[in-house]
């Protein structure tokens, strides 16, 4: 079937599944780039005038060419349309406040002077934002449609927000065609204090009386999945910062919302403007303002039944900030047990854990500051097993109060742990490197060690060079940590350090260890089989797969796996290996011929 002859869906829900409904954007047709172009430094100098005149402006913008005919027939009076259609001149819309209404007859004339000193053909619209509002009121939707596709010459937010509601209103009706019952706008562009970064608050009730396949819950979050997609798109194709609202009912749900008079339905129908309406939307907010919606019995009961409720709200609240109080008492205390080095204790016995750890081990904290920790926890446990029902303003501030103070001291108190934690560390990393430099050159001083480690290491080139002023570094930081002068980001540095430094020395260790064992070890090949000699400073064995015997006297005598691995334990610097000849001869004779595989 040709494309242009496709059918388009039946009900809401064939629109919903349809995928023939790609909505296009609205097209907002104005001047060629061309003919701005040409007259773009003109118009500059008449916005400026206009502002510096009038600096009250909301906005100025170019009305869409195609809409010259609907306003010169709609604005100018009718003995003038002819003379005016015929000197083609631009329409400028000028919005400016409500309170400057009054003020529009003097307005004007000096307007329409500023207009003719660019020497352009220009015509003013000059409407405060209720005139606009009044489009929308009797139905004029075309109207607010060119006022919104204007390009704007200046604009403090009103333009662009009514731009980005009105595109994402054509993508919607482009979608859903004659499912729309109304589409308004309300919140504070209606209100007349939008700025350029304010919200957008719509309104989208869908007419959804056909739909019978679909649960009512399932067709409102299928609706909004889509109509929610078309912001991002309208945000975009606008070009404004504003941040689009969008709420979407289903008719018959907005319909039973009023006759319940929720405020927030009376709201927006008493103050929303609708950019397309149906006949659904002013019919409601004519009732309203004739006092014709009136709320059912049972919402008048519902909303009394509601001031009954406030006293027990009032204590529910009070309880919530209690525990709100609680835990922001409990929760930095369990991090400063961190930082003392335990792990954080549960509710039940953070008490005890605390005095233990801050006041009696480390005392860093005061008997004062414990009492706050204890009563913010009774007052919790007796609210969890249900003891405490309700506690008083009067008590809540004491509370709150109590609990600032306790928060400032463990601010004191964490300065002073890390302080204590820092020289903990400084003295682990000092035990750390001296306790390994000695395993490796012997028992030495301090000054004797680094001396070893720089020229038996660093200078062999063993070590890179930065580790010895690192190690010098971590053995000369007790002195520097005492003196309180040691700032947190050299601890960092040196601990980093620290850990590169031992990393390399166990590795060194390593290598050393495994080069001793391997030059300990000497592989021999004889009659087609294969053995080692194992030489330690307690004697020299050979191992073959029948079993391990010892040299001794000048003969092999036998001898088993706990006495070879007892002489390699007792076997101190094993790089330098002696073999004597005598070993050498004793092997000829007992092997015969043999090979050493070095």
């Amino acid at each position: 079937m040709d494309k242009g002859h496709e059918k388009k869906p039946k009900s809401l829900g064939s629109y919903i599944s349809s995928s023939n409904n790609s909505p296009k954007p609205p097209i907002a047709p104005a001047l060629t780039s061309e003919d701005f172009d040409k007259i773009k430094q003109k118009l500059e100098i008449f916005k400026k005038a206009i502002l510096k005149k009038f600096p009250f402006t909301r906005s100025l913008g170019i009305l869409p060419a195609k809409a010259y005919p609907m306003f010169e027939e709609e604005e100018i009076p009718q003995e003038m349309q002819e003379e005016v259609s015929k000197t083609k001149p631009m329409h400028i819309i000028m919005i400016i406040p409500e309170e400057e209404y009054k003020n529009i007859a003097k307005i004007k004339p000096e307007v329409i002077s500023i207009a003719k000193e660019t020497g352009e053909k220009l015509w003013v619209h000059i409407k405060t934002e209720v005139d606009l509002w009044n489009y929308g009121l009797d139905s004029k939707f075309s109207f607010m449609d060119a006022v919104s596709a204007s390009i704007p010459l200046h604009d403090s937010g009103f333009l662009g927000s009514l731009r980005v509601a009105n595109i994402h209103k054509s993508l919607v009706l482009n979608r859903f065609d004659r499912y729309i019952a109304s589409y308004v706008i309300a919140g504070s562009l209606v209100r007349g204090t939008a700025d350029e970064t304010s919200d957008v608050d719509v309104f989208v009730v869908i007419d959804d009386t056909d739909v019978k396949r679909m649960s009512r819950i399932e067709l409102l979050e299928r609706l909004r999945g889509i109509i929610f997609d078309y912001i991002k798109e309208a945000t975009a194709l606008a070009g404004v910062k504003n941040i689009l609202n969008v709420q979407v009912y289903l008719l018959t749900d907005f319909w039973q919302s009023v006759k319940d008079a929720q405020p927030i339905m009376f709201t927006f129908i008493r103050d929303g403007v609708p950019l397309y309406d149906r006949g659904t939307f002013l019919p409601w907010k004519r009732l309203l303002l004739m006092g014709r919606i009136k709320p059912s019995p049972e919402a008048i009961d519902q909303y009394m039944k509601e001031g009954e409720k406030t006293d027990e709200f009032v204590k529910r609240r009070l309880l919530d900030t209690m525990v709100d109080i609680y835990f922001g008492v409990v929760t930095p205390t369990q991090a400063l047990m961190m930082l003392a080095g335990h792990a954080p204790p549960v509710p039940k016995n953070i008490v005890n854990e605390v005095k233990s750890a801050l006041v009696d081990k480390e005392k860093v904290m005061s008997e004062k500051e414990l009492k706050t920790l204890e009563k913010a926890v009774k007052y919790y446990k007796d609210y969890e097993h249900g003891k405490l029902k309700e506690i008083t303003g009067r008590e809540i501030d004491d509370l709150k109060k109590e609990s600032e103070g306790y928060l400032k001291k463990l601010k004191a108190i964490r300065e002073k742990l890390e302080m204590r934690m820092q020289e903990h560390l400084v003295e682990n990393l000092h035990v750390e490197m001296e306790k390994m430099l000695k395993h490796i050159f012997g028992n030495k001083t301090q000054k004797e060690l680094l001396n070893s480690l720089e020229t038996e290491l660093v200078k062999k080139g063993k070590l890179s060079p930065r580790m010895g002023g690192i190690a010098n570094d971590i053995l000369k930081i007790k002195v520097k940590a005492k003196s309180k002068k040691l700032t947190q980001t050299e601890m960092q540095r040196i601990s980093r350090d620290s850990s590169d430094l031992i990393n390399a020395l166990v590795e060194y260790q390593q290598r050393k260890e495994l080069v001793s064992v391997e030059k300990g070890v000497i592989q021999i090949s004889y009659s087609g089989k294969k053995g080692e000699l194992v030489l330690t400073d307690h004697g020299s064995f050979f191992v073959t797969e029948s079993g391990i015997k010892k040299i001794e006297n000048k003969s092999l005598v036998n001898s088993d796996k706990k006495q070879l691995e007892e002489a390699l334990s007792k076997t101190r610097d094993r790089l330098q290996v002696k073999l004597s000849s005598d070993v050498l001869q004793l092997l000829k004779k007992e092997l015969g011929d043999f090979e050493i595989i070095l």
